[in-house]
């Protein structure tokens, strides 16, 4: 028969501890990364206009990735302050806990590449296709652009493709990383 535990103030305040700190910013940072990547910008491409949904996305995934580097930053101090091994054994990715701290790197690095790098590219070269399209009077993809049109298109499909690379590589990370904590736990010693 399972045990039965009645609620209590003090119960509750044991609620607050490191390990419910480190699974609710894992909860936050997974469901968003999950949301941002498969739901959330679809929907907004199939009910905007183009030119407004790029405008949405330049301003929206800035902060996404800044909250993802935050919180994948976060985790990784917790990780390492429950998992003291990882600095011991560093060089040494298939030793589980360190393997989970470089899962955490890889998410904090993709976002940062994608904030810092890619993601501004990308703007640039939206907004500097959007402009040329007004100067030539023709939509992107209409045939006949001119060359300059053409190599923008190139520029923007291959810096939206290694951005969206980026932002897979970080939600399979964490993805990996639920597994690893669902089956372990988040403890340490």
């Amino acid at each position: 028969m399972a045990r039965v535990q009645l609620l209590s103030i003090a119960s509750l305040s044991g609620l607050f501890n490191l390990n419910a700190v480190y699974l609710t910013g894992y909860a936050w940072l997974f469901g968003m990364s999950v949301w941002v990547t498969f739901f959330g910008g679809i929907i907004a491409y199939r009910a905007l206009p183009r030119h407004q949904f790029g405008a949405l996305q330049h301003k929206t995934f800035p902060v996404y990735f800044v909250l993802s580097m935050l919180l994948s930053s976060g985790l990784m101090a917790i990780w390492t302050f429950k998992h003291p091994d990882i600095l011991v054994y560093l060089a040494r990715p298939n030793v589980a806990d360190v393997a989970q701290f470089y899962a955490l790197a890889t998410v904090f690095s993709s976002q940062a590449l994608n904030y810092f790098v890619i993601g501004p590219l990308t703007s640039k070269t939206m907004f500097q296709r959007q402009r040329l399209e007004k100067e030539e009077g023709k939509v992107y993809n209409d045939p006949g652009v001119s060359d300059e049109m053409k190599a923008l298109n190139r520029r923007f499909g291959s810096l939206h493709g290694i951005s969206s690379l980026a932002n897979l590589g970080a939600v399979l990370a964490l993805g990996f990383h639920g597994l690893w904590i669902g089956n372990a736990g988040v403890k340490g010693y």
